[in-house]
């Protein structure tokens, strides 16, 4: 059985920003919580999977996923992972989404939360702190988000074909098929996700094999491998969808080329 553990935040509404620093292990399970501040947490290494009753985040290297305040969620580590979170206060970054998403973290924004967790505690009576809150508030609020989720559609039926894709991403059978086997036809399926989605069952279905794929990766299965596993016919099938995404190739992503 996998380790798991709860994360405490020392966060309090009398201060901004607290902060907490964390090194995990490959299938390390953060169990299912919530906290009354918004939380941002980053991977400098490793991947995480955020699982909410709203759907399921992949956060690889270099990505953050925010978190915003009473949401229950829990979180798994693929590879090891380097955790660095920041507890803001309730509202006090405002322009932030009340949902989860997965945002982009420049090399600047990197710096900032690096830094910042150096402190625990984080007050505006400092002027030094006060400052630098102020940039890393604004830098947060202007840094864009990335499509590294997949939804989870409500209804019984959809959410049964959605467990299916999730637990085989490879499997073969074609949607028709899948659908059927979970009780509904593939029309009224493809309507259920389009909405309570706001993607197509193939839409998602492709994108329930990436992250599959990166999350198999960042454990240190090969780009092929990883790619056959989650169902792609062929690495470079993988590879074009990757870049398209993240803006390069896999092995460079993860440090994996030459």
């Amino acid at each position: 059985m996998r380790p798991q553990a709860r994360l405490d935040p020392r966060a309090h509404h009398s201060t901004p920003l607290t902060t907490l620093s964390y090194e995990f292990e490959d299938g390390y399970r953060i169990l299912e919580h919530s906290h009354d501040t918004d939380q941002l947490v980053f991977a400098s290494k490793g991947v995480m999977t955020v699982r909410t009753e709203q759907g399921v985040w992949i956060v690889p290297p270099q990505r953050a996923v925010w978190i915003p305040a009473r949401t229950v969620h829990s979180i798994t580590m693929s590879g090891s992972v380097s955790i660095r979170t920041l507890y803001f206060a309730p509202k006090f970054v405002r322009s932030l989404p009340r949902c989860c998403c997965v945002l982009n973290i420049d090399s600047l924004l990197k710096e900032l939360i690096l830094y910042a967790c150096h402190v625990t505690t984080w007050t505006k009576n400092v002027p030094v702190q006060r400052h630098l809150i102020g940039i890393l508030v604004h830098q947060l609020q202007a840094t864009p988000s990335t499509p590294l989720q997949l939804p989870r559609p409500v209804d019984p039926r959809a959410l049964r074909v959605a467990e299916s894709l999730l637990a085989d991403p490879a499997d073969g059978r074609s949607l028709a098929q899948i659908c059927n086997e979970c009780g509904a036809s593939k029309r009224t399926v493809e309507r259920l996700f389009v909405e309570e989605t706001q993607l197509t069952l193939g839409r998602w279905r492709q994108q329930a094999r990436l992250l599959h794929a990166i999350r198999s990766i960042a454990t240190g299965q090969k780009v092929i491998s990883a790619a056959l596993d989650a169902g792609y016919n062929s690495s470079s099938a993988f590879i074009t969808r990757f870049k398209k995404l993240l803006g390069c190739t896999p092995g460079r992503y993860f440090g994996t080329d030459g």
